[in-house]
Formats: C-alpha cells, sequence, structure tokens
C-alpha cells in the first residue's frame, strides 16, 4: 500500500472535509465578534456607490487568471486558451468550497477529461506552475518590504514555503523530461514567470480598492505586501479558501505597516469576500463553458444515427416476457389475459422470475406459461435484461414485457406491439396517460409526472408516460438494448434505444393500480439508483 492509499484508508475524505468546515466556523466564531458591524457596512456602502471600482477591481483580479492560463498554454501549446482558463477557475472555485486546497486537482481533472490531455502531462505542468506561482508572490513581498515580509511569515510559513521549493523543484526536473522526449511540452520559461508576476500584481488592485473602501490609502507596494503575506499564508489553508488564515495574515500585514487592526480586518474581510464572489461564480461557469462541460452531458446529443429497417419475417413470433417476483396472486390472471396471437404472429409467454420466494413459479406453470428462473433477486432491470436477450435468441419479429402484478393490460398486446409489426416504429411504450387510467394514487401520478418531464428534457423527446411498464421492442432494439443498472430499467433503456437512433412511439393502453402484492419502488433507493444511472447513460453515448 502507498503513503497516499495508507493515508486515505486512515483518513477518509468526509473526514478531512469536516475536518476544513469544522475549522472554518470556529474562524468564523473567533472574527465575528472582532467586527466593527457599523464600519463594515459603511465600507459596503462604499463599494456599492462606486460600481466601477468594484467592477474594476473585478477585472483586475480576473486578468490575473488570464495571464496564468497564457503561461499554461506556453508550457502545453495543444492546450486551447479557453480550456485552461476554465481548469484554472474550476480549481479555483472549488478550492472556496473543499478545505486543505482540495480545488486543485480539479484544475488537472478539466484539461484530462475535456481536451483529453495526458494525466502525467497535466499534473507536472499544473505542479510547477503553481510551485512557480507561490515562489513569485513570495518574491515580490520580499522585494517591495524585506523586513516586514520576514517578519510576517515566520518559522512555520517558512518551513511550508520550503516544501513548496521542493516541490517546484521536483516539478521542474519532471517537467524537463517529459519535454525533452516530447514536442508538445515546453519549459515555462522567464515569459511565464514573468507573467505569473504580472498577475500577483494585478491581484493586489482589488486589495487596494478594497482598502480605500475602509479608509485606507494603501500605496501600491503595501498592496503588494498585503497580497504577498495573505497568499503565502493561505499555502497552509485549512479552512475552506483559507478562511480565517488569509484573514489573520492580511491583518498582520496591515498592522506591521501602521494601520489600525479593526479596519484591517474588515479590509481584509471585504477582500476575500470579493475574490470569493468571483471565485464562486465564475468558477461554476466554467464547470459548464467552454463546452464538453466538466459536469459531463445532461441532455441526449440533439443529432442522432439513423437504424437500418430490417424486413420482418411473417412466421417469426412475438415474445412477451413478464418479469415477476412475489406476484403469487396476479400472475396467473395476467398469463390468461394473453392473446395467443397477434396481427397473424404467435405470441410466446415467458415469466421471468426474479427469484420469488412465495408461489409464483408454482402459478405461472399452472397457467401454461414458460418460466425463466434467475435464482435469486438480482433487480427489475436484470430481469428486463433476461427477457430482451431470450427474444433475440428466439428471432422474435418483437419483444414485448408488461408487469405481472395486474395493472398492464396483457390483451392490449396487439395495440402496442403494432407499430414495430407495420414497420412504423422500433421502441413502443404503453403510455398510461394516453390511454384511460382506473385509479393511480395522487403522489403516484405526481411521481410518474415528474420523472417524465425530466426525461423529456434530456431526451429531447416528446414523452408521456417514462415509467411505463409496458413495452415492446423491434428484434435490432432489443439486440442493441443495454440497461446498465439492475435495479430498473425505464429511462436508461429509452435513452440508450434514443441515442442509438431507434425511432420512438407511444400508444395508449388502460392501466389498473395493483390490488395486489407491493410495488418495490421506495423514493429514497429510487433516486439513489436511477439519477446516477441515468447520468451515467447520457454520457456514455
Amino acid at each position: 500500500m502507498n503513503l497516499v492509499a495508507y493515508l486515505r484508508s486512515r483518513l477518509p475524505i468526509r473526514v478531512v472535509i469536516g475536518i476544513g468546515v469544522a475549522v472554518g466556523f470556529v474562524a468564523a466564531f473567533i472574527i465575528a465578534p472582532s467586527v466593527d458591524g457599523a464600519a463594515f457596512g459603511g465600507a459596503a456602502r462604499q463599494a456599492a456607490e462606486q460600481p466601477a471600482g468594484v467592477i474594476g477591481a473585478l477585472a483586475a483580479f480576473g486578468f490575473a487568471f488570464v495571464l496564468r492560463a497564457i503561461a499554461w498554454q506556453r508550457v502545453l501549446p495543444g492546450l486551447p486558451f479557453s480550456h485552461a482558463l476554465a481548469g484554472i477557475h474550476i480549481s479555483l472555485g472549488a478550492n472556496h468550497v473543499l478545505p486543505f486546497r482540495l480545488g486543485e486537482p480539479l484544475r488537472v481533472v478539466s484539461v484530462v477529461r475535456r481536451q483529453r490531455v495526458g494525466l502525467e502531462v497535466a499534473t507536472v505542468s499544473t505542479l510547477t506552475l503553481r510551485s512557480a506561482d507561490m515562489l513569485t508572490v513570495v518574491v515580490l513581498g520580499l522585494l517591495v518590504a524585506p523586513s516586514a515580509f520576514f517578519g510576517l511569515v515566520g518559522i512555520a510559513g517558512w518551513l511550508l514555503l520550503g516544501v513548496v521549493v521542493l516541490g517546484s523543484l521536483v516539478g521542474w526536473r519532471w517537467l524537463l523530461t517529459i519535454a525533452r522526449r516530447r514536442q508538445d511540452v515546453a519549459m515555462p520559461g522567464m515569459i511565464a514567470l514573468g507573467l505569473s508576476t504580472v498577475a500577483w500584481l494585478a491581484e493586489s488592485i482589488l486589495v487596494r480598492q478594497v482598502a480605500t473602501w475602509v479608509g485606507i490609502d494603501l500605496s501600491w507596494s503595501e498592496a503588494v505586501l498585503v497580497t504577498a503575506v495573505a497568499v503565502a499564508a493561505q499555502i497552509a489553508a485549512i479552512a475552506p479558501g483559507g478562511f480565517g488564515t488569509y484573514e489573520a495574515a492580511a491583518v498582520a500585514a496591515y498592522v506591521s505597516l501602521g494601520y489600525d487592526a479593526e479596519s484591517a480586518l474588515i479590509a481584509a474581510l471585504g477582500a476575500h469576500a470579493l475574490k470569493t464572489a468571483y471565485s464562486l461564480t465564475v468558477g461554476l461557469v466554467a464547470t459548464f463553458v467552454p463546452g464538453p462541460s466538466l459536469a459531463g452531458r445532461i441532455r441526449l446529443p440533439k443529432s442522432r444515427e439513423s437504424v437500418a429497417r430490417p424486413v420482418i419475417s411473417p412466421t417469426s413470433p412475438v415474445l412477451l416476457f413478464m418479469p415477476a417476483y412475489n406476484e403469487e396472486a396476479a400472475v396467473a390472471g395476467c398469463i390468461e389475459r394473453v392473446p395467443a396471437s397477434v396481427h397473424g404472429h404467435a405470441v410466446h409467454t415467458v415469466i421471468v422470475d426474479d427469484g420469488s420466494t412465495d408461489a409464483t413459479v408454482a402459478r405461472a406453470l399452472a397457467a401454461g406459461a414458460e418460466v425463466v428462473e434467475l435464482g435469486e433477486n438480482q433487480g427489475l432491470g436484470a430481469a428486463v435484461r433476461v427477457g430482451l436477450q431470450i427474444g433475440v435468441d428466439r428471432e422474435a419479429a418483437a419483444v414485448v414485457f408488461c408487469d405481472a402484478d395486474g395493472e398492464y393490460p396483457p390483451e392490449e398486446l396487439d395495440n402496442v406491439v403494432a407499430p414495430i409489426l407495420d414497420g412504423q416504429a422500433d421502441y413502443v411504450i404503453g403510455s398510461r396517460f394516453l390511454g384511460r387510467i382506473d385509479h393511480m394514487r395522487p403522489h403516484r401520478r405526481f411521481g410518474n409526472h415528474v420523472p417524465t418531464r425530466c426525461l423529456q428534457l434530456v431526451a429531447r423527446q416528446r414523452i408521456t408516460d417514462g415509467q411505463s411498464g409496458y413495452r415492446a421492442l423491434s428484434a435490432d432494439a432489443a439486440q442493441s438494448a443495454e440497461i446498465i443498472h439492475n435495479f430498473n430499467y425505464a429511462q436508461v433503456l429509452t435513452l440508450d434505444l434514443l441515442a442509438k437512433g431507434f425511432r420512438y412511439s407511444e400508444v395508449p393502453i388502460s392501466y389498473h393500480f395493483r390490488t395486489t402484492g407491493e410495488s418495490f419502488i421506495k423514493l429514497g433507493s429510487y433516486l439513489r439508483n436511477v439519477v446516477p444511472a441515468v447520468y451515467r447513460e447520457i454520457n456514455a453515448v
């Protein structure tokens, strides 16, 4: 076990985040009594009365990250500027939400996922540039006020800076090794370091502007010192956004320059608040823009390839299978209602028993159906997957399934399968909301409408009943269908087939709420299983 794995096993990420958040609350508890509310309100009013100053401060802060994106491009020339800037902003925003600067890896994740930049080069370039960035701000602090900076950083700070220097050397050597064997990777050079220097000077503009609203007239060199000290302190940021650490270091810098501690605290809080607002807003936008989104797709692509339409053999049967789990009271009645043939095709009925512990299998056999037993309860999605495969293996003209609980009408099979046998569709859903519903509890009706509307949005397809348990597939659709989880099939099957270009249709059916058995649907487990599966399905396209 390596060191990282050992630490993760001993200190789970949720514990780390919990520690960071707790430290943030402690810092807020300590800082809050020291803040002069009237003075803070006055500074806020000053800012509100000077929108140009606010915009200018934020623009200067944002320009700093534009320069850092350009520096990253100089190391990775093939990385588009927009994605370099997005990756930096994503890590910046995440650092204001996560403790211990855990947002930093998201810069790497962003370009690796969205631009297929190699993990190694993304990591080493980030390590090298971030280390150089930290060293640059330290050098600036030493240049503008050497004695003050030395005194403010302290022994612990210099030890941390030593770690940064070590990281910088390791990153530089690693990057040099890669650059020697790859033409698409370059060393930062003096231009990249110069861009980093100008970036910190741009950030100090925000610090100076906020100070003026508090009544502190900082010189440029003083603004650079406050920026350098506050940022250097954030190397060891524990709370999200380094809250508490930033304020303490900034106040210490202000006081060393001879300014009042109470005013300094307000200036530090104001600057940190403005930076946080920018970071969260732009970081959120950068998650989605430019495309492809780091969060992944949330809808199916607009363009989809069409599927060839094979000729249906008139001698092929229609396979109707019914997934069943502990449906002894209803299964025989469902089987007896299945028509012997539809549109000239014989109907074969199969019960896919999903590990029933009651008399479901015996009653299905007694009613004349074929039974395929899964042995143990695997989930509705698994049962449907097995049923579709049975239809493919038997070269059925269409594969249809409905629940074995009596809610859906097997006698309406001809209506459901007609669009497929007529060559008008590849995938048909029997819609309860286009037909007749005999009793559906209000919460169940609501629970069907909301997911259906969401599915319709995601699929870019008019859908009236996304959770219907009565569906028909052509032979090709059944063969191509993939159900990526065992819990359920409803949403992922529809998204899978639509993404593959199969033609979709709906027909009205009648529906009667079950009078026997018990539904497996529970809101909590349903959301935990279905939502992640839908996300995976959309992003598998």
